[in-house]
């Protein structure tokens, strides 16, 4: 039976293979097959081919690339699709037109466009047809470009159908390793997967081992790549808890090569209403992109980069809720991200004790992310979300204790805010933190006890259907 509502709508694209929802699996071409993908598009008229793209993958800061070059892309007139996961409130944004969530009707309407389809293609997952339906609605739209964030790796990812203007590879660092591989030369070739014959490339600054494999994948395919830590260089600015401002230069090699800035003015200062230095880096990482489209023809002007860098917004990462005390959430969920957020913590908020709330995946690096932020906690609250793959109350507990701490624990988000709150002085700072789901969890219990106007969230799902053959 086709979905009727959202909420079936919703219902009937979770009883699929979800591997979000799943610890551990084997990625590989034998359940990750971009066959199906093509298969899928192909019967829905190749939507994908309609507008030009942006291709982004990495560890760290995709979402906030992305949500950036849309931003500027906007600005400067285009008509932008926007496609990014986790969301943190309501399915809706993860695909977005001009800045705004999908309605929910669009979403009814595209499962309709796609459910003939399913039965003749044996294994669609879950992601597969959130973007087939991102595609599809991108297309329906009539959109010019659409800002496409890779859901895992890249080689094997259900977005790889597209051939983007540019390929984007953000900072890289140990995660999902069961998964992609235990060396940052494995988990590079997964993500430099989404490197395209002839097709720019732009790279955040990475370890040697991961430079090295973007390196040799971009000479394998005439992709030229643009460095940023060697071709692009940045200088940090000014820094409140309101944002940071920073200035980009050009390497001494490109104007060697007589290389001409088309859309940034080097040596003006930007800014951006993001924390943590690591935000330069993506920002910088984003000017780079917006000059490679500036060479292939886009008018992107010098305005449009400021004020979008200036407008963009990307909640749950290193964000202030709160003042006196301070309230901020995080995203980070892994090792490297643990110490991006510990550095941020300590520029941009003094205060007298850190109060640390801590949720996060039982898959995750958990020893890792606790052996940073165990030392700068003053206590530690921890806690459970909502999700089949999240770590119990009891075994976090377990591993603070393990570890030579001791933690409160807590039922929930609300119960931890609430014990934090009590014990927390006007110049104490509460940090949520362990990963985007729990951010968003954090955000909306927030806005709840503060009685603000609540986030667009989804409504309860109804049952999901019984297996059957449409589904597997």
């Amino acid at each position: 039976m086709a979905p009727c509502s959202y909420a079936q709508a919703l219902a009937y694209l979770y009883s699929f293979t979800d591997y979000e929802k799943q610890s551990a699996y084997l990625y590989s071409p034998d359940r990750f097959d971009l066959r199906r993908m093509h298969c899928l598009l192909a019967a829905l008229g190749d939507p994908h081919r309609r507008f030009a793209s942006l291709h982004i993958a990495g560890t760290k800061g995709k979402g906030s690339v992305a949500a950036m070059s849309e931003q500027i892309l906007r600005e400067a007139g285009y008509h932008t699709g926007l496609f990014t996961s986790p969301h943190l409130h309501t399915f809706r944004e993860r695909i977005r037109v001009d800045g705004q969530l999908i309605p929910e009707a669009m979403v009814v309407q595209g499962l309709h466009q796609l459910q003939p389809h399913i039965p003749s293609i044996p294994g669609l997952t879950t992601f597969e047809l959130i973007t087939a339906l991102a595609f599809w609605t991108f297309a329906q739209r009539s959109i010019d470009i659409a800002v496409v964030e890779v859901g895992l790796g890249g080689r094997l990812d259900a977005t790889n159908v597209i051939t983007p203007l540019v390929s984007v590879i953000t900072s890289l660092s140990y995660d999902h390793t069961a998964i992609l591989g235990t060396s940052l030369a494995a988990i590079a070739r997964e993500k430099g997967g989404i490197i395209k014959p002839g097709v720019p490339v732009v790279s955040a600054p990475q370890p040697e081992e991961a430079r090295a494999i973007i390196e040799e994948l971009c000479k394998e395919r005439n992709a030229p790549l643009t460095l940023v830590g060697r071709d692009w260089l940045w200088e940090p600015k000014d820094t409140t808890w309101e944002g940071q401002s920073f200035s980009i230069h050009r390497s001494p090699r490109l104007f060697e090569s007589d290389c001409e800035l088309r859309t940034a003015d080097c040596g003006l200062e930007y800014w951006i209403p993001l924390l943590g230095r690591h935000q330069l880096v993506n920002a910088t990482t984003v000017l780079a992109v917006m000059e490679q489209l500036g060479g292939q023809g886009l008018c992107i002007p010098p305005e449009s980069i400021r004020e979008g860098l200036r407008k963009v917004k990307w909640p749950g990462r290193l964000e202030v809720l709160g003042q006196r005390p301070w309230v901020v959430v995080d995203g980070a969920h892994n090792r490297d991200s643990a110490q991006k957020l510990r550095s941020a913590l300590k520029e941009f908020f003094p205060h007298q004790h850190l109060h640390l709330i801590f949720a996060t995946y039982r898959d995750k690096d958990i020893p890792g992310m606790l052996e940073v932020l165990l030392p700068i906690a003053h206590e530690v609250i921890v806690t459970q979300f909502d999700s089949p793959r999240a770590a119990t109350v009891a075994q976090l507990e377990e591993r603070v204790r393990d570890m030579g701490a001791q933690a409160t624990e807590a039922k929930d988000v609300e119960q931890a805010l609430a014990r934090a709150h009590q014990r927390a002085g006007a110049k104490d700072l509460i940090c949520v933190t362990g990963s985007v789901r729990f951010a968003g969890e954090a955000r909306m219990a927030w806005f709840q006890a503060e009685g603000w106007p609540l986030p667009p969230h989804d409504p309860p799902l109804p049952p999901a259907p019984e297996p059957g053959a449409e589904k597997r």
